[in-house]
């Protein structure tokens, strides 16, 4: 059974001028997440051993959220807030899986998600970089499935998220063209699953 992976940086310093980069960089990710309950926009994203590739997002808070590949392959991945479901055309495959267990400690969790980020995340600061503030959230959960994602903000807005995985593999994911509280609807984060496609439900 072929499924592939769903949406899944600097090192720490020490020094004491770094702590008001996190203060900064933390401050305007609780903006975004405490201000910002939907959004839309643009995503490219690109990684040593696969293709670049590009899409569309759409979130509401809590845990609704719709990330959809449109090149170089079609992929869609929608939360309804209780499902997650992934749906790859070439395969005619769609997997679920309980929202509670697939966003917990996720970097969807981080954007799409609600509550205190330090439950389940720990913030740690990164030195200003290419007109961004940075900072580091690591997950508490050894099992998270990735070891860190590094979330570079402007004007309280995520634009650029780098993520290193469990395999030491990084994803490198450029935000754009966002649009803050727009009125979505529920049928953006909802799967009429194809009737020639399988389902593979995992918990």
């Amino acid at each position: 059974m072929r499924i592939k992976p769903t949406l899944y940086l600097a090192s720490l310093l020490w020094l004491a001028p770094i702590a008001a980069y996190a203060q900064d960089a933390a401050a305007q990710l609780r903006h975004f997440i405490e201000n910002v309950s939907a959004a839309s926009g643009e995503f490219h994203q690109k990684s040593a051993d696969r293709a670049p590739q590009e899409g569309r997002f759409a979130f509401q808070r809590p845990g609704k959220f719709r990330w959809e590949t449109t090149h170089p392959h079609e992929q869609l991945i929608v939360s309804d807030g209780t499902t997650v479901r992934q749906y790859d055309p070439d395969l005619a495959q769609v997997t679920e899986r309980p929202a509670n267990t697939s966003l917990g400690s996720s970097p969807a969790a981080i954007l799409f998600g609600s509550g205190r980020l330090e439950d389940a995340f720990t913030l740690a600061a990164l030195p200003d970089d290419d007109g961004l503030q940075w900072l580091r959230a690591t997950p508490r959960q050894a099992d998270a499935g990735f070891q860190y994602l590094d979330i570079g903000l402007r004007k309280q807005q995520p634009v650029r998220l780098l993520l290193r995985d469990a395999f030491d593999k990084t994803t490198y994911i450029e935000l754009g063209g966002m649009t803050l509280n727009p009125s979505l609807d529920d049928s953006q984060f909802t799967l009429q699953v194809p009737a020639d496609a399988d389902i593979v439900q995992l918990r």
